[in-house]
């Protein structure tokens, strides 16, 4: 069952977002997929899943231009979310990549703009360029994505740095490493955490475990994996819904509410981390 309202996370600035949103990594990649693909998309918006997020870097351009055909008519409806190569990054590459997304996606603004990862451009050359699409009324907000906290920490005490309004990472039962220290540091800061692939694109799904829990629940496993991730208060998720039965099951993970012991199992089967792991991006 659906729930009536989508919960959300609060962003620095105080504007909520949906704690659940859209992914369009590997969209557009396939021509025989575009019109399931942008079906999706608009029942994810029907069902309150008003974040959509991508980047320039998604088939080279090419998910943007579908994303942009999915919410034409429909912009006011969506937290529209992009992202910069790291190798565009400079003051002015930055800049004239945000006009190259916008240009694909059909509108005159993003509500957040992200630096995709760590690249050899100064942070502080981004942060200007970033600053100068927010004057220019180009972009609302801007963030990072694959920031580990040594990145962070680094990001915080740069001029214009608490405009930041997520860390956008990898985060799933199998990849657990942030809870180690990123999503306590980012806690600590009020930064949420913005999982993609939070389901590992699907690939854990056949884990007995996983599916003991899902079948306790009346789920799939795909929605115990997904409830699993949601259940921090600053987390929210945006996996990739290719198509329209995909959008209903991932809708309806966010009424799953996984017990103590649900979370034990979880834990022995995906063990949390004991140490320190290198922030993982693939």
């Amino acid at each position: 069952m659906l729930l009536t309202t989508m919960p959300t996370v609060t962003l620095p600035s105080g504007e909520a977002i949906p704690v659940l949103g859209q992914g369009t990594w590997h969209m557009a990649e396939h021509l025989a997929s575009r019109e399931q693909e942008i079906a999706a998309l608009r029942l994810g918006l029907d069902l309150e899943m008003k974040l959509i997020d991508t980047a320039e870097m998604y088939a080279d351009g090419a998910t943007e231009a579908l994303v942009g055909e999915a919410i034409a008519g429909r912009r006011d409806e969506v937290f529209l979310v992009s992202k910069v190569l790291p190798s565009h990054a400079t003051h002015d590459g930055t800049i004239a990549a945000c006009q190259g997304s916008l240009r694909r996606l059909g509108t005159d603004h993003l509500d957040l703009y992200l630096l995709h990862w760590r690249g050899p451009v100064p942070l502080a050359e981004t942060l200007s360029g970033f600053a100068e699409l927010m004057r220019m009324g180009l972009i609302r907000h801007w963030g990072v994505s694959n920031f580990d906290v040594p990145d962070m920490r680094e990001l915080s005490r740069l001029r214009g740095s608490a405009g930041v309004q997520t860390d956008q990472v990898l985060y799933n039962l199998t990849r657990r490493g942030i809870e180690w220290d990123l999503l306590p540091w980012c806690r600590e800061y009020q930064i949420p955490i913005m999982a993609y692939s939070p389901i590992e694109q699907g690939e854990l799904l056949g884990r007995p475990a996983l599916r003991g829990v899902a079948e306790r629940h009346e789920a799939t496993p795909a929605q115990v994996a997904l409830a699993w991730v949601l259940r921090h208060d600053n987390v929210n998720a945006i996996p990739k819904m290719g198509t329209p039965g995909h959008v209903y099951q991932n809708r309806a993970a966010v009424g799953i509410r996984l017990t103590e012991n649900d979370l034990y199992v979880l834990d022995e089967a995906f063990p949390p981390p004991f140490h320190k792991v290198p922030l993982e991006t693939h």
